[in-house]
């Protein structure tokens, strides 16, 4: 197949689109739209996002060490958007886009209610990268949005919650299951010839 060069770039596609909240008052709540954002290890869970140092949202997680993921769907694609393109020097954000701040279990900074996960993360390290810093940070916790567990077994279906993603300038909504963890070599797919 043939291929065609890129301009060297970022181009590991999709990613989570995440709307990330921090502030350890009212006054100083922000929101950020995150797409640079990932897991980092397991033992201990950590994660980590990267923001521009030129971002209203930069000081206030730098100076407070924590901020909260807030997963998104399809339902918070305009709110996921609108705080990607605003600032918080400019505008409540929370206000603006009548989302709810919730108290997190762990950290001082709000969770965002209406998101279906929410990811409360402490800054272990900050690498200066260039354009971006990257906060690396530990998960002290993790709310899931009710209507996500089954009723039945309890088990948590996040795949249910109409997730979006990033995708080179553009928004996507999660498809279809493809497979499971191991299908390849449990059975449950058909066997290439």
């Amino acid at each position: 197949m043939p291929k065609r060069e890129l301009k060297k770039g970022t181009m590991i596609y999709p990613l989570p689109a995440v709307m990330v909240s921090c502030g350890d008052k009212p006054e100083n709540y922000n929101i950020i739209t995150i797409a640079w954002t990932g897991t980092i290890c397991s033992e201990p869970p950590m994660c980590y996002i990267s923001v521009r140092k030129n971002r209203h949202s930069h000081k206030i997680i730098k100076e407070s060490g924590e901020f909260v993921i807030n997963l998104t769907n399809t339902k918070l694609a305009y709110a996921t958007d609108w705080c990607g393109v605003r600032s918080g020097k400019d505008f409540d954000k929370f206000k603006e886009m009548k989302l709810t701040p919730g108290k997190a279990r762990v950290v001082n900074c709000p969770t965002i209610e209406e998101s279906p996960l929410n990811i409360e993360c402490k800054v272990t390290q900050i690498i200066e990268l260039g354009s971006h810093d990257m906060f690396m940070a530990e998960v002290v916790a993790v709310n899931a949005d009710e209507s996500h567990f089954d009723k039945d077994t309890d088990a948590f279906h996040l795949a249910n919650a109409e997730m979006m993603t990033y995708m080179h300038g553009k928004y996507y909504s999660i498809g279809k299951k493809i497979g499971k963890f191991g299908y390849s070599v449990q059975g449950d797919s058909k066997k290439k010839k």
